[in-house]
């Protein structure tokens, strides 16, 4: 069943209705998403919740903190695609594992702990006059195993949108509103993106079919908004809401206020007194009751989205009125929970396709795709069409895919398609750049040893990689009062981009294991590793020194 053939509890109506709908970024947009029920007057007394929103709501509310997620993926896809950016030398053989294949080199090193001038992890200045350039992983003061000269990257040519050939043009536009959608599901003509909003204007039609055809979305387009609406991507997917300001992950209380708050104002009048819209809520579901803190990450999102106007910045007084978007808020939606039975089930549903637009979602929104994680109709159609089923995605999307014997990436070199980087700035992902560095050279299996996918990570192996890195390159004030928080971040950060995932345990913390594209970000293919010598590194076994013939012994 099409993911888009559903109604969040109301009916679907005709695109292009003329329904004099007022206010914002959505007004007066031709394509409707949904039809709701008739709106009372706009100093009504009441408001009355959308059931499918409100149903949502309780479900949120009851699920566990991944199950929320996917059940935000599921219900609003509102997820930016996420792909990988470091594009590594071509491997001759496309059957080459990832373990044993071509590495990623990062863009630049960590700052050592000797040269930096500040606290924290440090990007290390380039400088031509230098000597190569110390990759991170290699130890200061000596030249490491991993030192080698700096290779030059050349960048790839731009496309220059000049119309010589009649064609360059138009696919320069139509390449990049495709990559503007896939990261930006709903862009506005005001909105932050709102310099891409005329060129999907004026290749939706032809964005439309293409969305269609290879993904299976829905790409609605009026006057003043676009909606790209995804699909789910199932259970696990590691796609979270986050405060757009702060960066702090939705709870499950923070979704459900979420959904309530939008089951209210897809029938709202333009301008709601903010006590009015708490009471609504408080009438709809006292039993969804939450901290301050959940409604305001709820009420951020929202503003983000547009659906509501600017928020003050003190909201402990509710006297003040908000501005309300119906169409933003109508189109937000794109889940079916009106059909599914509960949240595990609307899930399911929200990512159910034929193989062929299943295996394609995954290519264009996620890191990588390994064969061994997909059923088995899946699998088969990606081994039969391995060549042009990623090529004409790459096409369509401008990226580069990458072969390995367990499956694909397409990565993007530009970095743009993608909502995390790696390499990227800050302290925490370069703590987990140097992190799954040290753990693929440590634990990746020789070239004479079977490939069997993931590898285990001993937990002492993490917390003794992270403590050498802390020693060499220092850490940040809160880093330093809380290494448990480095562990939770810099994991947390790599099992969303897929190099690693846990196993979870029902009495203990998950142990976790190395994904094989994790081995494209060793610094060098170095397959015969010698043990750390940090004082939190694990030692390695012990070798005897070979025997020296006597005589020698004593020359």
């Amino acid at each position: 069943m099409d993911q888009q053939d559903y109604a969040v509890g109301a009916t679907r109506v005709a695109a292009g209705r003329p329904d004099g709908r007022r206010g914002g970024a959505g007004r007066g947009t031709a394509h409707a998403v949904l039809a709701v029920r008739e709106a009372g007057p706009a100093d009504g007394p009441t408001l009355s919740p959308d059931p499918g929103l409100l149903r949502l709501a309780h479900w949120f509310a009851a699920a566990a903190p991944g199950t929320a997620d996917d059940l935000c993926a599921a219900s609003f896809g509102l997820y930016p695609a996420r792909h990988l950016g470091a594009a590594a030398e071509p491997a001759a053989d496309p059957d080459v594992s990832w373990w044993h294949g071509p590495s990623a080199h990062p863009a630049a090193p960590v700052r050592p702990r000797e040269d930096r001038t500040e606290g924290g992890l440090r990007r290390a200045r380039r400088d031509d006059a230098e000597l190569p350039v110390v990759r991170s992983g290699a130890k200061p003061g000596g030249p490491g195993r991993h030192r080698r000269p700096e290779r030059t990257r050349v960048a790839p040519p731009t496309v220059i949108a000049q119309d010589r050939s009649g064609e360059e043009l138009p696919a320069a536009e139509r390449r990049i509103a495709a990559r503007l959608l896939l990261a930006h599901p709903l862009v506005t003509a005001s909105g932050p993106h709102a310099d891409g909003f005329p060129l999907i204007r004026r290749h939706r039609d032809w964005l439309a079919e293409r969305f269609d055809a290879l993904l299976g979305y829905r790409l609605v387009v009026g006057p003043w908004h676009a909606r790209l609406c995804k699909a789910g991507l199932g259970p696990d997917a590691a796609r979270r809401l986050e405060h757009p300001v702060t960066g702090v992950p939705f709870t499950p209380a923070g979704y459900a206020q979420l959904a309530l708050a939008l089951a209210l104002l897809v029938d709202a009048p333009e301008e709601l007194g903010y006590r009015r819209l708490l009471d609504a809520m408080a009438a709809a579901a006292p039993e969804l009751a939450a901290e301050p803190a959940d409604l305001a990450m709820a009420l951020a999102a929202l503003a983000s989205w547009q659906v509501l106007g600017e928020l003050p910045a003190d909201q402990t007084d509710d006297s003040f009125v908000l501005t309300v978007d119906r169409e933003l808020a109508r189109a937000v939606p794109a889940g079916p929970p009106a059909l599914a039975d509960d949240a595990a089930d609307l899930i399911r549903r929200a990512a159910e396709a034929e193989p062929a637009t299943a295996v394609r979602r995954l290519l264009a929104e996620t890191p990588a795709v390994l064969a061994a994680d997909l059923p088995q109709e899946h699998r088969a159609w990606l081994r039969e069409h391995r060549l042009s089923g990623p090529a004409a995605l790459a096409e369509f999307l401008g990226l580069e895919a990458e072969l390995r014997a367990e499956g694909v990436a397409l990565l993007d070199p530009a970095a743009e398609l993608t909502d995390l980087a790696l390499p990227g700035t800050g302290t925490l992902a370069q703590a987990a750049l140097l992190l799954v560095e040290r753990l693929v050279e440590e634990v990746r299996p020789l070239p004479d040893e079977p490939v069997t996918g993931d590898v285990p990570i001993p937990d002492a192996l993490i917390d003794g990689v992270l403590g050498d890195i802390a020693d060499e390159y220092g850490l940040p004030a809160r880093y330093l009062a809380d290494r448990t928080a480095l562990r939770r971040d810099a994991l947390d950060l790599l099992h969303r981009l897929a190099l690693m995932t846990p196993t979870p345990h029902p009495t203990r913390p998950p142990a976790w294991r190395l994904r094989p594209p994790a081995a494209r970000y060793a610094p060098a293919p170095d397959l015969h590793p010698t043990p750390g010598t940090g004082r939190h590194s694990r030692p390695g076994p012990l070798i005897p020194p070979p025997a020296v013939p006597r005589a020698e012994q004593w020359a």
